[in-house]
């Protein structure tokens, strides 16, 4: 990783990358690959044999985020650093959401709870303050990406687990937290993240536009993958009825 001891932001992933040099921005940190290496094993083994495609798929996604030249990307573009968590919370989320067995999710109180948790974390992490202290500390970077993904897992073993309405409820509601989230960046007024205000002119963007770009990607596609899962959970409950659509 490539680190500026002159700049103001020291995020993980390095300076932010430019054209130039973005498909030489790989992350190969030895601890980042170990980690990884670790955590697709333990999934792996966690895993029922039908489901370890799953596991493989989500370790791939998660190799994309934080190995990829995506990683030095997001500390250069807002906007990349929100692919980057949709990738986390839509993508990598659920793929180990299916892989893990279910436990708990059950109860009511928790998938009541799950929404309130990733709503509370994904927001937290979007205030310009603690958004700035994670691209400016590593263990809070760090802190920031497993909270976001641990509670988007836990969301999504929610709906796994609940009966089909609250499964749609609790995704219709994810929908419109995160599509809200997205409409307010792309209508403020000025450019608040202070990490990418001289990041993004490389990228021929302002730091305003790529904000409103990043909002875009939350109030659309990100929201229609809940959007979407919601409408495959209620086309298959009212096309076979509850007794089909057990979850698996």
């Amino acid at each position: 990783m490539t680190r500026d001891p002159t700049s103001t932001w020291t995020p993980y992933c390095g300076v932010g990358s430019t054209p130039v040099d973005l498909w030489l921005r790989w992350n190969l940190d030895p601890l980042l690959l170990a980690a990884l290496t670790i955590a697709g094993a333990a999934l792996l083994w966690r895993a029922a044999r039908d489901r370890r495609g799953l596991a493989l798929a989500a370790m791939a996604v998660l190799a994309v985020a934080f190995v990829s030249p995506l990683c030095a990307l997001s500390s250069a573009l807002f906007s990349a650093r929100t692919v980057h968590h949709v990738l986390l919370a839509a993508v990598a989320a659920p793929l180990i959401a299916w892989t893990l067995p279910r436990t708990m999710e059950r109860r009511r109180g928790v998938q009541f709870a799950s929404p309130l948790l990733f709503t509370a974390t994904f927001w937290a992490w979007h205030a310009p303050s603690l958004y700035g202290w994670a691209l400016s500390s590593d263990p809070v970077y760090w802190l920031m990406q497993v909270s976001v993904l641990g509670s988007a897992i836990l969301l999504w073993r929610s709906v796994r687990a609940a009966p089909p309405p609250s499964a749609v409820a609790i995704l219709l509601a994810t929908m419109v937290q995160m599509g809200l989230l997205g409409a307010l960046l792309v209508f403020m007024p000025k450019a608040i993240y202070a990490p990418h205000a001289l990041t993004t002119a490389a990228w021929g963007l302002s730091p305003l536009a790529d904000q409103q770009i990043a909002g875009l990607i939350m109030w659309a596609p990100a929201a229609c993958v809940y959007l979407g899962a919601a409408l495959v959970i209620l086309g298959r409950w009212l096309k076979g009825g509850p007794e089909r659509l057990r979850p698996a």
